[in-house]
């Protein structure tokens, strides 16, 4: 089963899937959600073979997304009929119910999602070129292999596709990214999606001379 990245609301709502499933069949079927958050859910009651990894409808009401099977629960255990799934445009909400503010869980906990890459304090100049926008210049007081967090008091939207560019020393890297978190009056967590392999290896390199934050740490903002 694939890492929780943020938390979800525990609910039972009647949805529709539709799709192919493992031996080829076209489905449409009415399941029940376990949970649900912006970039995916869990539903209930699915009978058919189905590989992780395939594309399928979901409707609820009048809303209707794409989403990626992530896994599938193994016939004689306890997620049996169970499926995860991922939204392939988490930008596009289709659920109106109150799901819990990224980084807090369902009581108002402070919520820490597994890590990819370790975070390390920094001050680095970073200019963010939203598609179709001027550009802004700001700091990056947080940085990882897999993205930064960019201070900004009015933040982009979630979803925001841009091209960033970083100041680290005597070098800069630069990356395509995507906002994958948004916090007024702080900043916006950016994820690269892409990045050459030179400036790669240049960002690597200034990661080994600064400090990592502790795992432990709660206190900081979210990002890749």
């Amino acid at each position: 089963m694939a890492t929780r990245r943020e938390p979800r609301k525990n609910v039972a709502l009647v949805v529709r899937i539709f799709g192919t499933d493992a031996t080829g069949r076209i489905f449409s079927e009415s399941v029940s959600t376990v949970n649900v958050s912006m970039e995916g859910a869990m539903v209930s009651g699915f009978k058919r073979p189905i590989q992780p990894g395939e594309i399928i409808g979901l409707t609820y009401g009048k809303n209707k997304a794409r989403f990626r099977v992530r896994w599938v629960g193994e016939p004689g255990t306890p997620l049996e009929g169970r499926i995860g799934l991922q939204n392939v445009m988490p930008a596009s909400c289709i659920w109106d119910v109150q799901l819990p503010p990224r980084g807090l869980d369902e009581e108002g906990k402070i919520y820490s999602p597994a890590r990819r890459y370790p975070r390390v304090k920094c001050s680095a100049s970073v200019e963010l070129r939203p598609s179709g926008q001027p550009p802004t210049w700001t700091r990056a007081g947080e940085m990882s292999q897999g993205g930064c967090f960019a201070e900004m008091m009015i933040p982009l939207p979630m979803g925001t596709r841009l091209k960033i560019s970083v100041w680290l020393k005597d070098d800069k890297v630069v990356a395509e990214g995507i906002v994958s978190n948004s916090r007024p009056g702080f900043g916006v967590g950016i994820k690269f999606t892409e990045m050459s392999a030179d400036d790669t290896t240049k960002l690597k390199d200034f990661l080994k001379t600064m400090v990592r934050i502790p795992a432990q740490s709660l206190s900081q903002p979210t990002h890749p």
